[in-house]
């Protein structure tokens, strides 16, 4: 219920109504003011960061991290966790390499398959979520685990080398000087933004993520939803490992290694609740850029490897604690 407080005979929004609708924009001109200043410092300290190509090699990059963000958004929302892009991304790559050299499929006919057996997955993880109420953490560390290994074996931990495409080419490559990947990501972070503030399924997914229970007594299909959403997330993982196989020349069953640990910081430093119920495809397109940013400056300047991963398992916690902190605000607010 909406709590007022009148003020000269007018009625306007109490101070935990304001915080609890405003409270991502917040977070979001945050993330905003922190990309600013991370380009300024690397700017002036990391050689080459402001040059067209280190700004293009970003998008390129933002992109493996982003297509998988819009799905993890809408599943994090929903109340649920995938953590099996990492491995999805890297077993879709074997598979359409395969596709179109062992198989015979031609380039076409082994990105189609590659899609096709995205959605099954992701299809399987999230009926077994919905069906026998099986912990999304747990269907997905499954699926990790089977991917994971699936691209391995088939692959012999080698790299399976495309034939050579027009396709491919345009799929690895850019289109009027902007990478492929990059415009991937950007029309269909349009499309997932649409669905998700004004489709009927997108205002489900949040009120699934906010109670399940009231949600299915309300009539919501929260087996159907929870099904769609994981499906979705294996077609964006699928995605990803075709643009990500036709950029390299080949598919590897080592590929994109840890993109599930970026992915999910990407979506909880954008501002959504890992509790579910509240969340921006807005916000996590900033935590995208946050993170590729911040990635590149490291590189650039010449940071260890390893000590990259500390970094980032730093953003990551700190990311979760200033979101912990900011609901148990808006809640302590709303009550007020």
């Amino acid at each position: 219920m909406t709590t007022t407080t009148k003020v000269t005979g007018a009625a306007v929004p109490a101070r935990g109504d304001f915080i609890g609708r405003h409270g991502h924009r917040l977070n979001e001109i945050g993330l905003l003011a922190a990309i600013a200043l991370l380009y300024i410092v690397l700017g002036l300290t990391a050689s080459g960061f402001l040059s067209l190509d280190n700004q293009l090699g970003l998008l390129r990059n933002a992109a493996t991290i982003g297509i998988a963000a819009w799905g993890v958004t809408l599943v994090i929302i929903a109340g649920e966790i995938d953590i099996s892009i990492g491995p999805a991304v890297a077993f879709a790559s074997v598979i359409v390499a395969t596709g179109a050299t062992e198989w015979n499929l031609g380039v076409i006919g082994a990105i189609l398959v590659t899609l096709a057996m995205g959605v099954l997955w992701g299809a399987l993880a999230g009926w077994l979520r919905a069906r026998f109420n099986v912990p999304s953490f747990i269907t997905t560390l499954g699926l990790w685990s089977v991917l994971g290994g699936m691209a391995l074996y088939m692959t012999d931990a080698l790299p399976v080398p495309l034939p050579e495409s027009a396709l491919l080419d345009v799929l690895g490559g850019s289109v009027l000087g902007i990478p492929t990947a990059a415009l991937v990501m950007l029309a269909l972070f349009g499309v997932f933004a649409y669905v998700a503030k004004y489709t009927a399924y997108g205002r489900s997914v949040y009120a699934i993520g906010g109670n399940a229970a009231a949600a299915q007594l309300a009539g919501l299909n929260v087996t159907r939803v929870r099904v769609l959403l994981f499906a979705t997330t294996g077609l964006l993982a699928a995605i990803t490992g075709v643009l990500l196989a036709a950029r390299l020349g080949s598919g590897n069953g080592g590929a994109a290694a840890g993109l599930e640990f970026d992915v999910i910081a990407a979506v909880v430093i954008g501002g959504t609740a890992l509790a579910g119920g509240r969340g921006s495809l807005g916000g996590t397109f900033l935590g995208v850029v946050f993170i590729t940013v911040i990635a590149n400056g490291l590189v650039l300047l010449g940071v260890n490897s390893f000590f990259q991963d500390v970094v980032r398992g730093l953003i990551i916690v700190g990311a979760v604690l200033i979101n912990v902190v900011i609901s148990r605000r808006s809640a302590a607010n709303r009550l007020a």
